[in-house]
């Protein structure tokens, strides 16, 4: 019989791992949670605000901190490494998706009723994740408000559910959430600074709630551990490779459980799953579907940057949004701390030629080149600078295969690839419509982003699909269950497993689709001690 060090390992500690983590170690599995990020704490989200080495995660290059954006040929693709995985990262907003994305013809037959199946998941989700409408409204929403006005939309304008602890501002008290078994919590400062990671304990990212709980409850997080491969060992279970993410020299030995869940992030499933297929053949029964079906939320990034002398920081990162059509959706952003931002924004140009706009955006910028310099150069960037993320449901996609790299061609990386006649959009009329309404109402100056333009990119912080669900491997890479087709005990609990555009920030359905997915999974053996799963209360759903 084989001796497992666990029974089973997660790989991954986002929202789909940290669900699955706490669920699989309540109902009384031991669980090895591998991360190959760091674990961070209040004084290196601190520190990441004045120093790119510990905001930026590109190990090679020596910077070691949490952020990452990986520009491909068709997307580009935002995220975070790090124990907590986006979370790290994440604005904290909690919306569910319309009727459109249950009934999706990709899904809809894997079950009765994908919204009833799922409504008590979603419940629960929102519990933990302690989600609560917003109350703090300020100048940057009353634009907003102008710009869904103008666009005949102010009806849908409202407040967002945010996972954020306002209690009182400043003011640090014990866990409000879950009973004292949770962290002592601060209310939210309203600083704006939600996408650098939350220092002040008032944003429920992942560590202050299921991960948390998770390794109270005896679940081990080991974080720099980045997995290489995975091998199934004869008589059933996993033998998992870990290495150092850039100590190449350090010695992680093999672990060996008896099931694995990748929760790696699409970027980090996809990579993991084609590796162990396609160049160590451990895996070799994998679907073909695997890399297709790739969505990116239809989404587009416009900014606004408001005159001098304005500031619009005050706030959480997200508070409101609007529908300018049925099948799109707007959330404004406050970026403090997105420096990066100065260096990405250029002239708003329409088009639907890739080629042409980009041709339109040079000649723009070769005629008022210090109009340019000045957008880039302004002082105080951030405070000034409005964000507009534009999602909408419509289908379309893109799909992923390990090919050479173009500037390293000894190795095999992920590459995009469009699908003909159904290409993600780098360009959404209707984005650069409202942008340039918010532009009007607020006297500032409107923006895209130069990989939209010069790129033809699809920027997304809210990749989904490549290792979607099917009814079987000639449709999909795992089964209404998470089950990868073809290697039992081998199971995908991320975003990747999502086969449709949702047309709204992911994270709640990311992680309603977790606690499915680790409601159903198979018990423990019938010694081990379990307790009833954790839930928030009602002082944490209202506080």
């Amino acid at each position: 019989m084989t001796d497992f060090d666990a029974d089973v390992v997660v790989v991954g500690s986002g929202f789909g791992g940290a669900v699955t983590a706490l669920r699989l170690t309540e109902a009384g599995h031991r669980v090895i949670v591998l991360e190959r990020g760091r674990r961070l704490s209040d004084a290196d989200l601190l520190r990441a605000r004045k120093d790119p080495r510990a905001y930026l995660w590109q190990p090679a290059a020596g910077m070691r901190g949490f952020f990452w954006q990986r520009i491909f040929k068709d997307v580009g693709i935002i995220g975070a490494n790090g124990v907590g995985g986006g979370s790290i990262v994440w604005a904290g907003v909690l919306l569910e998706p319309g009727e459109t994305f249950y009934r999706d013809p990709a899904w809809a037959h894997l079950a009765d009723d994908w919204r009833t199946e799922l409504a008590p998941h979603y419940e629960r989700a929102a519990r933990m994740l302690g989600r609560v409408a917003n109350t703090h409204l300020g100048p940057m929403d009353e634009h907003l408000r102008s710009a869904a006005r103008a666009v005949g939309a102010e009806h849908t304008f409202g407040p967002v559910p945010l996972a954020i602890h306002f209690g009182t501002e400043g003011v640090t008290e014990p866990d409000p959430f879950f009973g004292g078994e949770g962290p002592d919590r601060t209310g939210c400062r309203l600083c704006g600074e939600c996408l650098l990671g939350c220092p002040y304990g008032a944003k429920n990212q992942l560590t202050r709630n299921y991960l948390h709980l998770a390794e109270r409850y005896g679940a081990e997080i080991r974080a720099e551990h980045d997995v290489t491969a995975i091998t199934p060992l004869v008589g059933g279970g996993y033998e998992i490779a870990v290495a150092h993410p850039w100590q190449r020299g350090i010695d992680r030995a093999p672990i060996r459980a008896q099931r694995v869940v990748l929760a790696a992030g699409v970027l980090g499933t996809l990579d993991l799953l084609f590796r162990c297929r396609d160049e160590l053949g451990t895996l070799p029964r994998v679907s073909r579907q695997l890399g297709r079906h790739v969505r990116t939320n239809s989404e587009a990034l416009t900014a606004v940057q408001q005159p001098a002398g304005q500031d619009l920081s005050h706030g959480p990162t997200i508070t409101t949004d609007f529908h300018p059509d049925a099948d799109t959706h707007v959330t404004q952003n406050r970026y403090v701390g997105g420096w990066h931002m100065r260096f990405q924004i250029g002239p708003i140009i329409d088009g639907h030629r890739p080629r042409l706009r980009a041709l339109r955006t040079l000649g723009a910028i070769a005629a008022h080149p210090l109009r340019q310099l000045r957008a880039m150069g302004a002082r105080r960037f951030e405070q000034r600078l409005t964000v507009l993320t534009v999602m909408q449901r419509l289908d379309n996609e893109l799909a992923f295969e390990l090919r050479r790299s173009p500037f390293r061609p000894w190795r095999r990386v992920l590459r995009s690839r469009s699908v003909a006649g159904r290409e993600a959009p780098s360009f959404l009329p209707v984005a650069n419509e409202v942008t340039r309404a918010y532009a009007k109402a607020s006297g500032g100056t409107p923006f895209n982003l130069l990989g939209e333009t010069l790129g033809g990119l699809s920027v997304t912080a809210h990749i989904l699909g490549g290792a979607a669900m099917g009814a079987d491997a000639t449709e999909g890479v795992v089964d209404a269950h998470h089950e990868v087709f073809g290697h039992p005990g081998l199971y995908v609990a991320d975003a990747s497993t999502i086969p449709a555009n949702l047309g709204v920030n992911p994270s709640l359905t990311i992680t309603a689709m977790a606690e499915r997915f680790a409601a159903g999974f198979p018990a423990a053996p019938a010694d081990r001690v379990r307790r009833e799963p954790v839930d928030a209360t009602p002082a944490g759903r209202t506080s």
